[in-house]
């Protein structure tokens, strides 16, 4: 493939000398869970978000789920999620015992449509999970006022935002808490699973670490039935050195995402639209084409990787037909999740890489057999 979707080698080549040194470290330590590098991490990824607290966890599917069961959120509540998301957003809420109801998406950014939250909060509704969706953040202000005036939870799911601000704020420091994933292609990646809760709120943070250590303050002393799901200190030491990192990379990828945007300008093909209020850090770069597969291929033929965010909405998953969703019901997302194709964009790519990319859609663009 000439132009991979990814290059997740890439990133430890730029930065070989530091990540051995940080691997020779924790090794030499001895100590390989709750230690030293884990400290450092939370201190410093907390600074990075404008945040009073970080804790790290083992994913961004229980950043979410302990967020919730910190709060008491439960059987018989409801917490509103998006349409359009991955679905870990939904199983979050479903894994305490909750229902996820789905609140359309905005055509223009693809995330929440703030218009519509309103009218799906009822006597059982706790929360409300945004999701900052392929780097661009929600619209946070009008989403808090109404959790203010309905006593709910604002929990970002800031899972693919790392670095993105919302009106000169840093997500993950907007709502009472929000969940990251560290899963190795984010904009800030681990070399394997690893997430983190981050959060204004002492009480919260306290609970969250409890929760993820088997319920436990104190060794041995088991307060509540917990879990484990903890950031082990080889993988924070990996975050630590990328950290460092962390805006020149989200400033490549701006460049990418500004040459797309001018150069795709007329392709006739949906574009990402960005609000004046929004610095996203383009986890990815979205379009939209009723051709979606037919450019795949075409794209294929060229040597250029593409990847589907995501075929199939959370609410037609054969997991939640219990909810009795059909097609048809939630259109918004359902037309979004058969029209979506991502295109290639991380800090690696060369300025001939991104021209192949725009030069073979213009000419796929041209070509009718796309479309069949």
């Amino acid at each position: 493939m000439k132009v991979p979707f990814m290059d997740l080698k890439a990133y430890y080549e730029e930065l070989k000398p530091e990540m051995d040194k940080s691997y020779q470290r924790v090794m030499d330590s001895g100590w390989y869970i709750q230690g030293t590098e884990v400290n450092l991490f939370e201190k410093e990824f907390a600074e990075y978000c404008e945040a009073k607290h970080c804790i790290g966890v083992a994913n961004g599917l229980d950043a979410l789920h302990l967020i919730l069961r910190a709060y008491g959120i439960g059987e018989g509540d409801e917490v509103i999620v998006p349409s359009n998301t991955f679905i870990a957003t939904w199983l979050a809420v479903s894994h305490t015992g909750a229902t996820p109801v789905p609140v359309e998406p905005d055509n223009r950014t693809f995330n929440i449509d703030v218009s519509l939250i309103e009218v799906a909060v009822t006597s059982r509704t706790k929360a409300i999970i945004p999701v900052h969706l392929y780097g661009q953040p929600a619209d946070m202000d009008p989403i808090t006022d109404i959790a203010e005036k309905h006593g709910l939870k604002v929990i970002e799911d800031a899972a693919q935002a790392h670095g993105a601000r919302y009106k000169g704020r840093r997500v993950g420091s907007i709502g009472h808490a929000s969940g990251f994933s560290f899963y190795p292609g984010k904009n800030l990646g681990a070399f394997g699973d690893a997430g983190a809760v981050t959060t204004n709120d002492s009480a919260l943070a306290e609970k969250v670490r409890e929760l993820g250590n088997y319920g436990s303050k104190v060794k041995y002393n088991n307060e509540v039935k917990g879990f484990n799901s903890r950031l082990d200190e080889l993988q924070a030491s990996f975050l630590r050195v990328k950290l460092s990192k962390m805006d020149e990379w989200n400033s490549r990828r701006r460049a990418m995402a500004e040459f797309y945007l001018e150069e795709l300008r007329d392709s006739g093909l949906v574009l990402p639209c960005i609000s004046g209020w929004a610095e996203p850090v383009w986890h990815l770069y979205v379009i939209r084409t009723p051709n979606r597969d037919g450019l795949q291929r075409h794209l294929q033929q060229n040597d250029i990787e593409t990847m589907i965010h995501y075929p199939i909405p959370p609410s037609l998953q054969r997991s939640y037909q219990e909810q009795g969703y059909h097609e048809g019901e939630l259109p918004i997302a359902e037309a979004m999740h058969r029209e979506v194709l991502s295109l290639p964009i991380h800090p690696f790519l060369s300025d001939d890489d991104i021209t192949l990319i725009v030069e073979a859609i213009l000419l796929g663009n041209l070509n009718r057999d796309i479309q069949e």
